[in-house]
């Protein structure tokens, strides 16, 4: 499929991302997201991130080939003027292709981890793509927990009982808060929204070990810090409708200081001026293709996707518009 771009600095571009080959993942982003990366398993694909531990690279336009951390270095106008962008972009995005059950884990919150990490937390987002018949994640746990019975619970593997555990569908929506203990569970093909960090606790893994046969390392004691031990409610997101018109809709999945996550899906009868919710606006967006294929275009300005790719709009882009048959995550702050 053609993939045109012209010179102009300010027009969207496509990503290429980051892979990381953790022992929990499959093959389902190569096989079904076209990800031509040569690591085996492809557990996670980093589609947005300037992350120093798995950069995206511009794949398209007048920056190609370089990294996107380096194009909003020189181009910080790219972001735009929310406040949450003044130290870069806030955000990364990724696909978890889980094959396996991934550790047993908690964030910990902005200020903890500047205090003692010198990084950012992480509260996330996560969109179910697929889900196995049976597939599950765990979210907190069955009921309220002390602190000393978690702790010996990690160490002597009874952990499992006390973690509440939901089954998953595909379109399911869950914000995960940093201090939650979660895990993403075998079966599940998951987008996730994510503030830029890479700062994860595992509490528990399973013993398992990795390629060299050592145990995977834990960090129960940092874990248990900032773990919220009281029991879980649903963390399902409400959905919300926030545009509807032939050809086009828009619904609202998540909302926090760190995002905002909307699901829009367009058809190929119908071409829908973007220019009142993308450029122009205070924030760069990033639309993360799903599924389908379309093409974002404006005067002088073309470009195709197809299932799996990632485009960065930048904020002062021009006016663009959207066409085709696909669904699409937008992400901006």
């Amino acid at each position: 499929m053609t993939r045109l771009n012209t010179t102009i600095h300010n027009n969207p571009f496509l990503l290429s991302p980051a892979g990381k080959d953790y022992l929990w993942g499959g093959r389902r982003l190569k096989d079904s997201f076209s990800k031509n990366i040569p690591l085996t398993p492809l557990a996670e694909t980093w589609e947005c991130s300037v992350h120093p531990d798995g950069p995206s690279v511009v794949a398209s336009g007048s920056f190609q080939g370089k990294k996107l951390i380096d194009v909003i270095r020189d181009h910080p106008e790219f972001l735009g003027t929310h406040p949450d962008t003044r130290y870069g972009l806030p955000i990364l995005v990724k696909f978890i292709d889980a094959y396996k059950d991934l550790s047993v884990q908690v964030h910990p919150s902005d200020e903890y981890a500047l205090k003692y990490e010198n990084s950012l937390g992480k509260s996330e987002m996560w969109y179910v793509i697929d889900a196995a018949k049976g597939a599950k994640l765990v979210y907190g746990f069955k009921r309220n927990i002390s602190k000393e019975t978690l702790r010996k619970a990690a160490l002597d593997g009874s952990i499992e009982k006390y973690l509440n555990r939901i089954d998953i569908h595909p379109g399911d929506v869950f914000y995960i808060e940093a201090g939650t203990v979660h895990a993403i569970c075998e079966g599940a093909l998951i987008a996730e929204i994510q503030e830029s960090s890479n700062l994860t606790y595992r509490l528990y893994d399973y013993n398992r070990r990795d390629k060299n046969g050592n145990l995977r390392e834990l960090h129960i004691d940092k874990a248990i810090d900032v773990a919220n031990t009281k029991s879980s409610t649903s963390p399902r997101q409400p959905m919300h409708v926030l545009k509807y018109q032939p050809g086009y809709s828009s619904t609202l999945l998540a909302r926090c200081k760190y995002f905002q996550v909307e699901k829009i899906r367009i058809n190929t009868e119908h071409v829908r001026d973007m220019a009142d919710y993308s450029s122009g606006s205070t924030s760069f967006e990033v639309l993360l293709c799903i599924d389908g294929c379309g093409s974002i275009f404006g005067d002088n300005f073309f470009l195709n996707f197809i299932k799996g790719d990632c485009i960065f709009v930048p904020a002062n882009s021009p006016d663009l518009k959207l066409h085709g048959k696909a669904d699409m995550l937008r992400i901006y702050c």
